[in-house]
């Protein structure tokens, strides 16, 4: 066979035996190897010029010494004629081929130790904080991720639309929830209006269940918007009343109702301020809330509905939202009023009660013409005098064209703001203001009167 080493082939005994050996050079070795005479006091030394013979002795010659070499890089020998440069030049043109064999083995070894390195590296980062196991955890495998909380929006959605309802009266529409399991409901005056002035008008309640029951004006208050209604059924759900004077800005809130007929529709946001004076309806069922502001959208057909805090409770009923003036589409634009819990509540045990509601009055008419700071009282006038002869406001002095500029020691900065602080109290509470008359002040202490509406 042949042996194959570097590109060379060398002949196997059997060649050999089969004719006579030819000189090659040994291109490991620099060439084939000879005898050469001992020089006088000298040693033998290889001849790297002559032919070899097997079985002669060999030795190491000093490269001063020796005899041109055979070069590795061609089939022949040198002649005695080459000079040295030949050879020079043949041993330089091959030692770059050992070294870019040392290069090749050194990147070699590089990677190896390089990959060895990396996938340490890589299982150690693999590896959890306890050494002893070789656990990992996959994000959303728990289980529980999917659970939702009693507080979270979904928990307390789920927790009040069994409350909600949906009305619908003559061409008016709206929402309303349910406040006691023997039926009533409550809901706006401007929602039931529109079927209480149409003769023989059905007021329809569609509840979540999806029954459709005919219900019962109990009775209104246009000066709230508060209406209650009544509904033969079993099984109701009411809902759960909170506190509204407990509420503070920035608390998340959650609107429910049917806006644009879109029943069970919830919406969530915050309480953007309190007390804001909201002036509703038209001239003969004119309302004044003393209202809280939300971002949570409403939109017509959320009238009625509940504003309910984190935790289920209703804090205020779905009853306006400001408009830009600038389109005859109305919608939410991120300003919603609601009347707070607090005040429905009593008009709603008024209103269930003696099936009508009363509200605090001073016994004043305002002057809206008024530009400057507090509410005016109006000038006399054939129709009506500026103040109510025998009202609180009589009996405390209160004269036509004073300015009360505070009540309570708070500013009252318009006539419409006066109205809502007021109907935010009760007939019979004791107040104090503050007048202004030609240009002295003083304080005026008085007890609310009251008037049915």
């Amino acid at each position: 066979m042949l042996l194959v080493r570097g590109g060379w082939s060398y002949p196997d005994d059997d060649a050999a035996a089969a004719g006579p050996i030819r000189s090659r050079p040994d291109p490991w070795s620099g060439g084939p190897w000879s005898t050469s005479a001992v020089p006088p006091g000298g040693r033998a030394e290889p001849d790297f010029a002559g032919a070899h013979a097997r079985g002669g002795s060999r030795g190491w010659a000093r490269p001063e010494h020796h005899q041109p070499a055979a070069s590795i890089l061609t089939s022949g020998v040198l002649s005695p004629q080459q000079d040295a440069s030949d050879v020079d030049a043949a041993q330089r043109s091959a030692r770059p081929r050992r070294h870019w064999w040392w290069l090749a083995s050194a990147f070699a070894l590089v990677a190896l130790v390089a990959g060895a390195v990396g996938g340490l590296a890589g299982a150690w980062l693999l590896q959890p904080g306890d050494a002893a196991t070789n656990t990992v955890t996959v994000i959303g495998s728990d289980p529980a991720v999917g659970e939702r909380t009693e507080t979270s929006t979904a928990g307390i959605a789920g927790a009040v639309l069994p409350s909600v309802v949906s009305i619908s009266a003559a061409d008016g529409a709206g929402s309303g929830f349910v406040i006691s399991d023997d039926g009533y409901v409550l809901t706006n005056n401007h929602v039931v209006a529109a079927g209480t002035d149409v003769e023989g008008g059905p007021i329809q309640v569609e509840l979540f269940d999806g029954r459709q029951l005919e219900a019962e004006v109990i009775g209104r208050s246009p000066s709230y918007d508060l209406a209650v209604l009544r509904v033969d059924a079993d099984d109701l759900d009411p809902v759960v009343l909170g506190e509204s004077a407990s509420v503070q800005v920035g608390d998340p809130v959650i609107a429910i109702g049917s806006p644009l007929g879109l029943d069970s529709t919830v919406t969530s946001g915050i309480i953007s301020a309190l007390d804001r004076p909201v002036t509703a309806g038209g001239q003969s069922d004119q309302s004044y809330i003393n209202a809280l502001q939300t971002d949570a959208a409403i939109n017509p057909g959320n009238s009625g509905g509940p504003l309910v805090d984190s935790a289920g409770r209703v804090v205020g009923v779905n009853s306006a939202i400001a408009t830009l003036g600038i389109s005859p589409e109305v919608g939410s634009i991120g300003l919603g009023f609601a009347i707070p819990i607090d005040q429905a509540r009593r008009t709603a045990e008024q209103l269930i009660s003696n099936g009508e509601a009363v509200y605090p009055i001073i016994g004043v008419l305002l002057d809206n013409a008024h530009s400057g700071p507090g509410a005016q009282v109006a000038q006399d006038n054939d129709d009506q005098p500026g103040v109510t002869p025998g009202s609180p406001a009589d009996t405390a002095g209160i004269r036509s064209g004073d300015v009360i500029t505070a009540l309570d020691g708070e500013p009252v900065r318009t006539p419409g703001a006066l109205i809502v602080m007021l109907r935010a109290r009760e007939p019979g509470e004791s107040v104090t203001l503050t007048v202004e008359r030609d240009g002295s002040t003083r304080e005026v202490e008085l007890t609310l009167g009251s008037a049915v509406g």
